[in-house]
């Protein structure tokens, strides 16, 4: 997590309280929805989703991290939703489960775990006052919120 120029970037002198907090139960909630709508991809995204409107209007550091956590939980759902459905596919049509299956349920499990690993860590940082920076899509949260 380095200095990227003319990426956004916060002090934890500026940052307030009650902003860490929120910015913090922005990653949680992906979390929480996760924890409660197994095995149904749609309700990390929605939960998100929900906690990005809530706080769209927000100071600058909740607004961004809500975009970051919004990001990385919608590039993750097409991924969990494409292994969803080839598990349905494979229940209802009763198919044999092949080896590309199960090659892509590993991926899927690989990329959820660093999610959640990623999350949490971010999470518990950005309560500190933190600024997380994750590979790729801070990059994509900076574009957006300087328009």
């Amino acid at each position: 997590m380095e200095h990227i120029e003319g990426a956004i970037n916060f002090s934890p002198r500026e940052v307030t309280e009650d902003e860490r907090e929120y910015a913090s139960n922005s990653y949680l909630m992906s979390l929480f929805a996760l924890f409660v709508g197994l095995p149904l991809p749609i309700f990390n995204l929605l939960a998100t989703v929900i906690f990005y409107l809530g706080n769209r209007k927000s100071t600058k550091f909740v607004r961004w991290h809500c975009t970051q956590a919004l990001i990385s939980q919608f590039s993750i759902f097409f991924f969990n939703t494409a292994a969803f459905w080839w598990t349905i596919a494979i229940i209802l049509n009763h198919k044999e489960i092949t080896d590309a299956y199960i090659a892509y349920l590993i991926l899927i499990l690989l990329l959820n775990a660093i999610e959640i690993i990623s999350t949490i860590y971010t999470s518990v940082q950005t309560r500190k006052g933190i600024h997380v920076r994750w590979f790729l899509f801070s990059d994509i949260t900076d574009n957006l919120m300087k328009k």
